[in-house]
């Protein structure tokens, strides 16, 4: 089965805030940028995937994630990341109303595509699916299988939202990078100790990432 992804990214001026230990102002918006980057490059490259629509109003992150191949999508409804999930969910499928479509998170720097396959090839066993993240309290990725609707319900203590929604919990080993987002210096010290792509490599070179 072929998935079409749904990345949402607010507006890189607002993104990563909790990093606030690790980055200052000037230094965060680049590393939202980064991060996203090597997740769309990393769900680019994986075989399962046919198709990355990128759901963001930044102009900066459509061009640069444009120019890796991402299609844009404007969050037209401009009311958090569940509405612009459902948004980009929605225009994907006005195009190709039998794609598979699975949302992913836009901070996964250390994501590789063979990870992502693996839990892609699990999802398509169940009508809904999805992945927790790392910490075992969100979710980093929800897939929903043709004809079935999406249902996003992100945000702090979505893992418990999602199963409580019907979705099956897939619970797999050895893939660690889908499961790392980035929200702390701890979460990100973590992603370096997986291996990160290229951009957040560059990015981060030289940050004090403080201890755990």
């Amino acid at each position: 089965m072929q998935w079409t992804l749904v990345i949402p990214l607010k507006p890189l001026t607002r993104a990563k805030s909790r990093l606030a230990d690790t980055a200052d102002d000037g230094v965060r918006p680049g590393l939202a940028l980064a991060f996203a980057q090597d997740t769309v490059a990393a769900a680019l490259a994986c075989a399962a995937v046919a198709d990355v629509a990128v759901v963001t109003d930044d102009g900066l992150a459509g061009r640069e994630l444009a120019a890796l191949g991402a299609r844009i999508v404007p969050d037209a409804p401009g009311s958090g990341l569940n509405a612009a999930l459902a948004h980009g969910a929605a225009v994907v499928r006005e195009g190709l109303p039998g794609t598979a479509v699975a949302a992913l998170n836009a901070d996964l720097p250390a994501l590789r595509p063979t990870e992502l396959s693996r839990v892609l090839e699990s999802a398509a066993e169940f009508p809904r699916a999805f992945l927790a993240d790392a910490a075992a309290l969100g979710t980093t990725l929800l897939a929903a299988t043709p004809g079935r609707e999406l249902q996003p319900a992100f945000g702090v203590g979505s893992r418990s939202r999602h199963r409580a929604s019907g979705a099956a919990e897939l619970l797999l080993t050895g893939v660690d990078s889908v499961r790392q987002d980035v929200d702390t210096g701890a979460d990100l010290r973590a992603a370096l100790a997986l291996g990160v792509g290229r951009y957040t490599a560059a990015v981060s070179a030289g940050l004090l990432i403080p201890e755990c």
